[in-house]
């Protein structure tokens, strides 16, 4: 490719990144300009890159799924941690720059995701005996619903590593260690397909936020942190109870042993142990969302927590527990979470969505306030599950992406103010945007995106899941008063988020220790830059994020409309039963353990889009 047709091709991404350097005022550095120039480059490219095009033309390009993947990802921070124990602690840059390449070797090889469509099934699979007298193995697959939650993650965490060390000037070594540690469990928990794995991955998260917590955390530190682990703890040891029930009825039912998800999704337990085990992995996810009335650890958390623990624990690690209620709950227990949808959703509005809003409202501590913000717009997730309708559920899953983004830039924000004022007391300022403008602008930004205003990311997927629930046959004649209820908790964000805005930022400048703020510095505005730049990204291009999900919600979709009905009909009250093969798409059992699994088609084949031809429509 000649020079002139790479400026051609390319000219969106090259008069992106001129404009995105040319944003800053006149006496910016040239660090700063070159940072956001291109930042703002690779964002255009990934737009033009995911950009759709013909069907044909786009399938002649796909490469092949190479299988290690997945392990790749999981492995590399893993291997990561373990080498920073080898670094003297006296080597600071050495310790930065190598998290730094771990972390960005990590976002690169995510890429190579959506390199291949996501048709129904499962993608870069990879299966290995762990301990095959139990039947435990290490099963790791990603889909259209995995796929950008593992992105994010890739995406957040070096954003948080690279805010933290701004401010996080001691124990820089077992800093690293956690966070490489956590996201390597991060990952592990999105990808795992075999529940033992799952659980070691959902409690390997646990121990390097603990640590995070307790170690670089506020004034009332250690408390937060043991409530965070004892309520995360508590779930985990009912979710473990619960696997180890279903895998002994597995055992008696076939006479194997079998931890793998896709074999245990076909046993039918008895109607009580059923809703027990439901109730054991929901509350597990519950706390993690956090869902009221177990969400009490998380503005505790979140107050004390460092900004990129903080950061990191909104963006990646609550949408963990949503995450795993759509894959588990919902999948190993169809029935009762069918049953319960209408009642779990009255929850999610009463006590997430507006309860979180009028509490939020009440705050005087700003991150708080975002704290509890995501008590509601974690609701609005959790909304469009209970809906079970495949709009509601493509909103829930992009809602889980755009809060991240969202929230992950408001922790960010809060942690300039407290830098320069250690305080986060509203009534401690006033007129900010007289002194800080820049930083004015782009909080008022990521307000809009947060309160869902028309072309920024909140929008598009409050309104799928809105619409959702709407037209939800699982919520019934209840379905036009939750609609009602969602739509009355985005009027509230917006009250509390405008709320705080105009209290912080307009208004006379009366405060002396406010009149003398630095704006944003290079490291501030490089780290915010690509979260706003994905606001837009995501409110203007949704079709770039709802098509490569959209395959693999529907086949969720119509297998838990078919599975809970069969479920539900299968159930007594003594016997526990095996549904057949039959009654799940072929490309959802490939993987499963030899002894049992069917001759599948692969992933996107003829059994898969005939399991595909059910009702629902989804966001085009």
């Amino acid at each position: 490719m000649s020079p002139l047709d790479f400026v051609f091709q390319y000219w969106p991404a090259i008069g992106a990144g001129i404009l995105g350097a040319l944003v800053p005022r006149g006496d910016a550095s040239t660090k700063q300009r070159a940072g956001l120039g291109f930042i703002t480059a690779l964002t255009t490219l990934f737009v033009i890159w995911l950009w759709p095009t013909e069907g044909a033309a786009q399938a002649a390009k796909v490469p092949g799924e190479w299988p290690h993947l997945l392990n790749l990802l999981i492995a590399l921070p893993l291997v990561g941690a373990a080498a920073v124990l080898f670094i003297p602690r006296q080597m600071l840059s050495l310790l930065r720059g190598f998290t730094y390449v771990v972390l960005g070797i990590g976002f690169v090889a995510s890429l190579w995701l959506l390199t291949v469509p996501m048709t129904a099934g499962w993608h870069f699979q990879y299966i290995k005996d762990w301990m095959p007298t139990l039947g435990i193995r290490y099963h790791v697959a990603i889909d259209g619903i995995s796929l950008w939650l593992v992105l994010l993650t890739t995406f957040v965490t070096p954003i948080a590593a690279y805010a933290s060390f701004g401010s996080i000037k001691t124990r820089i070594k077992e800093f690293c260690f956690a966070l490489l540690l956590l996201q390597g469990g991060m990952i592990g928990a999105f990808l795992a397909l075999d529940l033992f794995l799952f659980y070691v991955f959902w409690e390997l998260m646990l121990v390097p936020m603990f640590l995070m917590i307790g170690i670089w955390g506020g004034a009332d530190r250690v408390k937060a942190a043991i409530k965070f682990f004892l309520y995360t703890m508590a779930g985990s040891v009912l979710m473990l109870a619960a696997i180890i029930y279903l895998v002994w009825t597995h055992q008696k039912l076939t006479g194997d042993f079998t931890f793998d998800y896709l074999a245990l999704s076909r046993v039918v337990l008895p109607k009580s142990a059923q809703l027990l085990c439901f109730w054991a992995f929901s509350l597990a996810f519950f706390i993690k969302v956090p869902m009221w009335p177990v969400h009490t650890w998380l503005p505790d958390a979140h107050v004390q927590a460092p900004t990129g623990g903080s950061v990191i624990l909104a963006a990646v690690m609550l949408k963990l527990g949503t995450y795993a209620y759509m894959r588990f709950s919902m999948g190993l227990f169809p029935g009762p979470a069918s049953n319960l949808s209408a009642n779990l959703a009255g929850v999610a509005i009463l006590g997430g969505i507006l309860y979180g809003a009028l509490v939020a409202w009440k705050q005087r501590d700003v991150k708080r306030l975002v704290a509890y913000s995501s008590v509601a717009h974690l609701g609005f997730v959790m909304l469009g599950l209970f809906s079970a309708t495949p709009m509601g559920m493509q909103g829930a899953v992009l809602q889980m992406v755009n809060h991240g983004v969202s929230t992950g830039a408001l922790f960010l924000l809060v942690g300039v103010i407290y830098d320069r004022r250690h305080t986060r007391e509203v009534d401690e300022f006033g007129g900010l945007a007289k002194v800080m403008p820049i930083y004015a602008v782009v909080f008022l930004i990521v307000t809009f995106a947060s309160v869902g205003v028309p072309g920024t990311n909140g929008f598009v997927g409050e309104f799928l899941v809105i619409m959702g629930t709407f037209l939800s046959e699982r919520l019934g004649k209840f379905a036009g008063i939750h609609t009602v209820g969602a739509a009355a908790g985005v009027i509230l964000a917006a009250v509390y988020m405008l709320y705080v805005v105009q209290k912080m930022f307009f208004g006379p400048l009366t405060n002396p220790k406010n009149k003398h703020l630095p704006d944003l510095t290079v490291r501030e505005s490089l780290a915010l830059a690509p979260l706003v730049l994905m606001i837009f990204v995501i409110g203007f291009f949704p079709a770039i994020f709802l098509d490569r999900m959209k395959e693999s919600i529907l086949l969720h979709h119509n297998q838990y409309k078919v599975v809970s009905g069969q479920a539900i009909l299968f159930a007594d009250e003594r016997d526990a039963k095996l549904l057949p093969e039959d009654t799940f798409s072929p490309a959802f059992l490939k993987g499963m353990p030899k002894k049992e699994q069917p001759e599948a088609p692969a992933a996107g084949g003829e059994g898969s889009q005939a399991a595909l031809g059910g009702e629902g429509k989804v966001a085009q």
